[in-house]
């Protein structure tokens, strides 16, 4: 794999990653490059990297010398689309293992992952079981799953014969099915606002910008994707974890992957440390970017390189 510079405004820098495959993944890096910690956000199904703004923004706002690094999932986002083939939850644990490789070859890492940038972090650590407690000083779980995605909430909806059928006809017509994706995704507006944000009141700008993200992921991608998660298990994965500081967050209204999975990975982790947010859904990290971002700063605290953390502290909102 490869990195290439591309351009630099303001804090920001982009980046372009190479993978092993030559899949071209966009990257975006914030605060010092030279940090002792390096913090990579990985984001759900669908998204991009525009959905941690605010809990990046957040968080460097408690930690200023901190390095973040956002980046986005082959198919989504700014990143080039691969083949189907390659759309399944191993390939992305080799993905972020490129990444890093690439963006932070030295030095700690604290790798933070929302849904399914949750199960790849949980993926890349099952890949790579020698660098937790070594390369990797902390994990955060954010609204994500370890297994059973088809047995709560609205994941149970994959065992539908509809999605085999659904996935079909994409497989045989991708464009025409990406224009009906955009006229279901207004007809069913409501519903997937209920299971991603819970039963709070969000801004209009939070609605448009998790609204921009579903509609602009390929229909490809987003079809591709489903065969992962009903077959996606790795429970292994998580007694690794308490080798290491560990966050699991969940939003109480979460629908897409209910509190049960957040309350049954913190119970498999020693020591975890457990939030669940009252009211939030799915997109906690939209509507609570600030109560994210705090866990998180406990997080860095407890990987032990965070003493410039401002207003950190223990609050379990529940």
């Amino acid at each position: 794999m490869s990195i290439t510079s591309t351009i630099v405004i303001s804090a920001e820098h982009r980046a372009t990653v190479s993978t092993e495959d030559g899949v071209e993944l966009a990257v975006r890096e914030y605060g010092p490059r030279n940090a002792d910690l390096t913090v990579v956000l990985v984001h759900g199904h669908c998204l991009r990297t525009e959905s941690w703004t605010y809990v990046r923004d957040a968080l460097l706002r408690q930690y200023p010398d901190a390095r973040v690094v956002c980046y986005d999932h082959r198919g989504h986002g700014d990143s080039a689309t691969a083949s189907r083939k390659t759309y399944n939850l191993e390939q992305l644990g080799h993905d972020l293992r490129d990444v890093l490789d690439a963006v932070a070859p030295t030095g700690p890492v604290v790798l933070v992952g929302h849904s399914m940038g949750g199960m790849t972090t949980l993926t890349y650590a099952s890949q790579n079981p020698q660098e937790i407690g070594t390369r990797i000083v902390g994990v955060a779980l954010i609204a994500t799953a370890a297994s059973g995605l088809a047995d709560a909430g609205f994941g149970r909806l994959l065992r539908n014969p509809v999605v085999s059928v659904f996935q079909a006809a994409v497989r045989r017509a991708p464009v025409a099915m990406h224009r009906a994706k955009l006229m279901a995704c207004k007809v069913f507006a409501p519903i997937i606002r209920t299971a991603e944000f819970g039963d709070r009141k969000v801004s209009a700008r939070v609605l448009t910008l998790a609204n921009a993200m579903h509609n602009e992921t390929p229909i490809v991608t987003m079809a591709s994707f489903l065969s992962a998660f009903m077959v996606y298990d790795q429970t292994d994965a998580l007694p690794l974890l308490s080798k290491i500081p560990t966050l699991v967050l969940c939003g109480a209204a979460d629908l897409m992957t209910p509190p049960s999975h957040s309350v049954a990975m913190a119970a498999a982790v020693e020591y975890a440390d457990y939030v669940m947010v009252e009211g939030a859904g799915h997109s906690v990290i939209l509507e609570q970017p600030t109560q994210v971002a705090e866990a998180i700063a406990r997080l860095l605290t407890r990987a032990g390189g965070t003493s410039s953390v401002e207003g950190a502290h223990l609050t379990l909102v529940a």
